[in-house]
C-alpha cells in the first residue's frame, strides 16, 4: 500500500484489497511479484543491500503477507507468519516457561490438546483444563496462578463463548497473559484486542486464505515490543517454521476476498442454522446467532456476526450422524474450515476415544454456495438417514 494512504481511514473492505499490496517497482506489476530466493547477496563490504539477508529470518514476500495481516486485524502492530495454525499455535503456548500454569478449554481444537498432552511433560507446564465459557470458573483456576490463559471463542466443535472483556480482565488480575485462537472469528467478525487481548493467533489456512489450498498460520501482537511476542518472534527466526514465499504469496492472494467470502458465508450459515432448528430429525444446533444458544447475547455484543460455523446433533445417535455425513452431495465430508465449500465432518471418530465431543455430532463449515441449494442439500441427507423415524434421545447436558 503506498505510504500516502493512511491505513486507519481505510475501511475493512478496502484494507483487505490493498493491505500488502504495492505495484512492482521494477516491472508496474499490479500483483506482487513472489522472492523464492533463500538467501540474498551482500555489498562487496558484506552488508546486506537491504532487510534481507536470509528467508528463514526475513523474506519480502512473507514480510508484505505480516504487513496486510496486520493491517487486517484491528489493534495489531506486528504479526509473525507461521507455516501452519498448529505451529503459530505452539510458538505461543511454548512462551510458557518451565515450571508455568497454562490454563486452556475444557472444549477446543483437538490437534492443539493433542499437542499439549504429548508435549507438556518435556515443556516442563502444568495445564489445566477450564470451562471459559463460565466467567467464575476462569477466576478460581487463576486462583493458584498461571503463566497463560489460552481461548477459543467460539470453541470447537461445540461452540462455547468465552467473555474476552471478563477473561482479559481476570487474566491480568492474575499476572497472566491472555492469548486468543481467534480462527472462527476472523477480522471484520470480531476484534479482541479491543477486549483486552495479549496476544492472537489465527489458522490462515482457513478464512484468511480461505480456498483450501494453502496451510498457514499467524500471530498478532500490538506491538514487536510484546514480551510474548517477542518470543514467538525468536522461535520463528531461529526455527524456521514459516511458509514458502509461494504459500504467503497464496495468502495475500486469498486475503483480497476475505470480507466477500466471510460475509457470504455467515448469511449461509444464519440460514441453514435456523433450517436445522426446526427440523424434526436434529436434536440441537450449537450457533451464536440463534436465540436458543445460551450465549446470544454476548455473540451479539463481541462480533459484528454470529460466524460460519455450527454444529448439530443427530437423532439415531452416531451411526445416523455417520449416514448424514456421508449422505450429503454439496457439504464435502471433509476435515478442515473456512474455504469457500460447505464441510461437514463426523467429529467424534475424527477426535479418536479419548473425545468429550458427542458421537452423533456433526459440525459444518458453511462455504459462499446459495443457502438453498445448502439446505435442499442437508434436508435430502437427513430424510434419507433414519434419523427423524428415530426415537428421542436424552436431552443434551
Amino acid at each position: 500500500m503506498s505510504s500516502d494512504r493512511d491505513e486507519t481511514e481505510l475501511r475493512f473492505e478496502t484494507l483487505a484489497v490493498h493491505g500488502g499490496h504495492e505495484a512492482d517497482p521494477a516491472s508496474g506489476a499490479v500483483t506482487p511479484p513472489i522472492h523464492p530466493s533463500t538467501t540474498f547477496v551482500r555489498d562487496p563490504g558484506g552488508q546486506p543491500r537491504a532487510e534481507w539477508v536470509y528467508t528463514r529470518a526475513e523474506n519480502p514476500t512473507r514480510h508484505a503477507l505480516e504487513a496486510a495481516l496486520t493491517a487486517l486485524q484491528p489493534g495489531a502492530g506486528a504479526c509473525a507468519a507461521f507455516a501452519s495454525g498448529s505451529a503459530a499455535a505452539a510458538a505461543v503456548l511454548r512462551t510458557v516457561e518451565p515450571g508455568g500454569r497454562l490454563l486452556v478449554p475444557d472444549d477446543m481444537y483437538h490437534g492443539v490438546r493433542t499437542l499439549l498432552e504429548g508435549e507438556r511433560d518435556r515443556w516442563g507446564a502444568e495445564v489445566a483444563y477450564v470451562d471459559m465459557a463460565d466467567p467464575a470458573a476462569l477466576r478460581r483456576a487463576l486462583e493458584p496462578g498461571a503463566s497463560l490463559v489460552w481461548v477459543e471463542t467460539p470453541s470447537n466443535p461445540r461452540l462455547k463463548l468465552t467473555d474476552l472483556r471478563a477473561a482479559a480482565d481476570a487474566a491480568h488480575a492474575a499476572g497472566a497473559r491472555l492469548a486468543v485462537d481467534a480462527t472462527w472469528t476472523p477480522p471484520p467478525l470480531a476484534d479482541p484486542f479491543a477486549l483486552g487481548a495479549d496476544v492472537v493467533m489465527h489458522s490462515t489456512t482457513k478464512y484468511l486464505a480461505g480456498h483450501s489450498d494453502v496451510l498457514g498460520g499467524a500471530v498478532l501482537a500490538r506491538g514487536e515490543d510484546d514480551p510474548t511476542f517477542a518470543r514467538v518472534r525468536w522461535l520463528q527466526r531461529q526455527e524456521g517454521a514459516v511458509p514458502s514465499p509461494f504459500d504467503a504469496w497464496l495468502t495475500l492472494r486469498g486475503l483480497r476476498t476475505v470480507a466477500l467470502r466471510v460475509q457470504a458465508s455467515c448469511t449461509g450459515a444464519e440460514r441453514v442454522a435456523a433450517f436445522l432448528e426446526a427440523h424434526p430429525a436434529v436434536i440441537e444446533v450449537r450457533y451464536p446467532g440463534l436465540a436458543s444458544h445460551p450465549q446470544h447475547r454476548l455473540a451479539g455484543a463481541q462480533m459484528t456476526r454470529p460466524g460460519a460455523m455450527l454444529s448439530f446433533r443427530v437423532r439415531g445417535g452416531a451411526e445416523a450422524a455417520d449416514r448424514v455425513a456421508s449422505g450429503t452431495r454439496l457439504f464435502a465430508r471433509a476435515t478442515s474450515l473456512g474455504g469457500v465449500e460447505s464441510l461437514i465432518e463426523h467429529r467424534a471418530p475424527v477426535e479418536g476415544p479419548d473425545t468429550s465431543t458427542p458421537p452423533d455430532l456433526l459440525r459444518v463449515s458453511v462455504g459462499i454456495e446459495h443457502p438453498d441449494d445448502l439446505i435442499a442439500d442437508l434436508e435430502r441427507a437427513l430424510s434419507r438417514s433414519g434419523a427423524v423415524q428415530a426415537g428421542r434421545v436424552d436431552s443434551p447436558a
